[in-house]
């Protein structure tokens, strides 16, 4: 692989890491799940049955847009095909799929996780669950495409979890909201009956928002000085 097309370590590093990130934060157990990025027109992804919470960047597999490996000695996910249709439909930059405990405790019951909290907007709101389909096959892919119109987030029916996001830093921030707002839900039913945001309070979060810069740091404006 060589020329401007190349994907260099460093995003078979970056794909290592968030595993491993993600394997401590407890989303990732085992060999279930799996995490890309793209560099142009090649995907840095998992490998098939690596332990992803010790994943190192040597079982990261390179491969194009097609599919067709280009780096890398051990064979890719089995999702690689619903990682590519992310890729091709929403111009992702990164994708992410695990397990996660709670996420897909929900996806077994649930048909949409509703907007209970506005930092689910994030995510484009309630979160739908795709219909279940078996692991690695087209039907599961386009069942979770689906799912994602729309959204940078879908629960997979007696699954797990998605999310997709321009980097892989953010697809990774996803995750883990995504698996707060199901603690978050999962809680709230226990008390009682959870109240959901309805699309006038959504549209609200999305304006203040948007006026106050909200989710970035700013600066303490200057003191100015009285007049004399």
């Amino acid at each position: 692989m060589t020329g401007s097309s190349a994907v260099p370590d460093r995003e078979r590093a970056a794909v290592a890491g968030a595993c491993r990130r993600l394997g401590a934060e407890g989303l990732l157990v085992g060999t279930a799940g799996n995490v890309s990025v793209r560099a142009g027109d090649r995907v840095a992804i998992t490998a098939t049955g690596a332990v992803l919470a010790q994943l190192t960047p040597d079982q990261v597999t390179v491969v194009d847009l097609d599919g067709t490996v280009v780096a890398g000695t051990l064979r890719p996910t089995s999702e690689l095909g619903l990682h590519l249709g992310v890729y091709r439909r929403y111009g992702a930059g990164a994708v992410v799929h695990t397990h996660a405990p709670l996420a897909t405790a929900l996806s077994c019951v649930l048909d949409e996780l509703p907007c209970i909290h506005y930092q689910l907007l994030t995510l484009g709101g309630a979160v739908r669950v795709a219909p279940y389909a078996t692991f690695g096959t087209p039907e599961l892919a386009e069942s979770v495409l689906s799912a994602l119109e729309g959204r940078s987030a879908a629960l997979m029916a007696n699954h797990g979890a998605l999310t997709h996001a321009p980097t892989l830093d953010e697809a990774v921030d996803h995750a883990l909201l995504l698996e707060w707002a199901c603690r978050l839900y999962r809680d709230a039913v226990a008390l009682g009956t959870p109240r959901v945001l309805d699309a006038r309070q959504q549209l609200d979060v999305i304006e203040a928002a948007a006026a106050r810069g909200y989710g970035t740091t700013h600066p303490v404006p200057p003191v100015q000085e009285e007049s004399r």
